[in-house]
């Protein structure tokens, strides 16, 4: 069975997506954020009263504001799984892959090409192009930074990926029946989701480009390998980057990363690169060493039910 076929089984009627919904939705604009709402009152901040991300941070610490930040969607993904299996009547598996196990190779395969990628533009941006970073490390705040990032970011990261290229895109699948039309959909909630970002504020709705390339972009990789895995490891690796590495003071990430990028804010080079080059460059590599065939039937054949 195809991932995007998953959809069919179980339980996938209207109702059921919605409660998923409902549920995932209320725990992380709700639930999740009474962590975050008690610490800021104890610091004497209220969050109705317009704090600002500056003076959460100033009141709460980097590493606890990025920790309290990241919590609705660790809890929000449990949520998401339980719900899986109960209201889908799936196995957790089923959630993330078509394989009988989840490859792992996959994921670190990404995670690793992505890596690679992104340090040799942080390279030409710090040594060609002169781009001033600030040397920012401080180790008494570093290594509970490296604890969030390693084990914190990957779960936010999973609960974007289960839900957009998971629950939602077996769920479309069913529903457009069409490979393309699904990648496409679940690309432009994506985007659609992030336009609340503090990016979008700064660079304005231009940087929304971005958000629906990368969503359309992993949309693709789950379509054609059959699973998560792949943008699973692209996903964590590039918060972790942003969170552990390179920083600056107008990104959702605020932390105490080991280098501060000071130049002034802009729709740099490096994401067009991302965009024109480098996806493009990712998915030729994937396609080859994981032998992905059929693309025209998986794009634009139609989605059947694997029982009928």
């Amino acid at each position: 069975m195809k991932f995007i076929q998953i959809g069919f089984s179980g339980k996938n009627g209207f109702l059921n997506y919605f409660a998923t919904f409902a549920l995932t939705a209320s725990t992380l604009l709700g639930v999740g954020l009474i962590p975050y709402t008690l610490a800021l009152k104890k610091a004497g901040l209220v969050l109705t009263k317009g704090v600002t991300t500056q003076d959460a941070i100033n009141a709460l610490g980097e590493n606890t504001f990025l920790a309290l930040q990241l919590f609705p969607f660790v809890l929000a993904l449990l949520v998401l799984i339980l719900c899986n299996k109960f209201i889908h009547k799936r196995t957790i598996l089923s959630l993330f892959t078509s394989r009988k196990s989840f490859d792992w190779k996959r994921f670190f395969t990404s995670f690793g090409t992505w890596g690679v990628l992104m340090f040799a533009m942080l390279g030409i941006n710090a040594y060609v192009l002169k781009n001033p970073y600030e040397w920012n490390f401080d180790p008494q705040t570093f290594w509970m930074l490296l604890a969030i990032s390693i084990f914190v970011i990957p779960l936010q990261t999973t609960f974007e990926e289960a839900f957009f290229r998971g629950n939602l895109f077996q769920g479309m699948g069913t529903f457009f029946r069409k490979g393309w039309i699904t990648v496409f959909f679940t690309g432009s909630l994506f985007a659609l989701i992030h336009g609340s970002n503090p990016e979008v504020e700064t660079l304005g709705f231009g940087i929304l480009i971005y958000f629906l390339v990368t969503g359309i972009f992993l949309g693709i990789l789950t379509l054609m390998d059959d699973g998560l895995e792949l943008s699973m490891g692209f996903h964590a690796w590039n918060n972790i980057f942003g969170a552990l590495f390179v920083t600056n003071n107008w990104q959702v990430f605020q932390s105490d990363a080991i280098w501060i990028d000071t130049a002034k804010p802009n729709f740099g080079w490096d994401a067009i690169a991302s965009m024109a080059v480098c996806f493009p460059l990712m998915i030729f590599l994937f396609s080859k060493l994981f032998k992905w065939k059929d693309w025209k039937k998986r794009f634009f054949d139609e989605v059947k039910n694997s029982e009928d």
